[in-house]
């Protein structure tokens, strides 16, 4: 099995998402790409867009740079059997460098294309963990605008297998919570 692994809390030392997104990828096991989105992505900009959809055998050297990117995190994707993703809740919704990500794997013809009943994601058959920390915001809850945005746009890309284990409100009572997540993360590897 081969897992990416991405993380996208800012916070390098004492995350809990980090924390969470660890203890699957080790309970699950295999080959893992590792992605941190510590480091900043490039954001979609006139010339990526141009570049993006213009016919990929048209596409001039300095658009395949614009897209060199975007195309390693597909590759990333397309690679992968299970994704676990590491989800800190900021302001209710999720971090901009997720985002950012979202907007470099979220490729027509690449991880969805367009078909007589609306889009279709071309990423089936891959499972997705979703490790939520958040201080105060109850996951799923009618608040939790980060949750339910990460699980559509996976289903958009067709990856519908999708497990959320929520370290939620953690602003109070953090330490049982987080340890009734045990249980929870061991059925993954199951």
């Amino acid at each position: 099995m081969t897992i990416l692994h991405i993380d996208t809390s800012a916070r390098l030392q004492g995350s809990v998402s980090r924390d969470l997104t660890a203890r699957i990828v080790e309970k699950l096991g295999g080959e893992v790409i590792r992605r941190d989105l510590s480091e900043p992505l490039p954001i979609v900009h006139e010339a990526w867009v141009a570049a993006n959809f213009t016919p990929a055998d048209k596409r001039s050297a300095e658009q395949l740079e614009t897209l060199a990117v975007s195309d390693k995190l597909v590759e990333e994707l397309e690679a992968a059997d299970t994704v676990v993703i590491g989800l800190p809740i900021y302001n209710f919704g999720v971090p901009a460098n997720l985002k950012a990500w979202v907007d470099m794997v979220a490729r027509a013809g690449r991880t969805f294309k367009y078909g007589e009943n609306g889009p279709l994601g071309l990423l089936e058959g891959k499972r997705a963990i979703i490790a939520v920390a958040s201080g105060g915001t109850a996951a799923g809850s009618d608040i939790d605008f980060a949750t339910p945005y990460l699980r559509h746009v996976l289903g958009f890309i067709g990856i519908h297998d999708v497990t959320v284990i929520a370290a939620d409100q953690l602003g109070s009572g953090a330490e049982a919570k987080l340890a009734s997540l045990a249980p929870q993360i061991d059925a993954l590897a199951a």
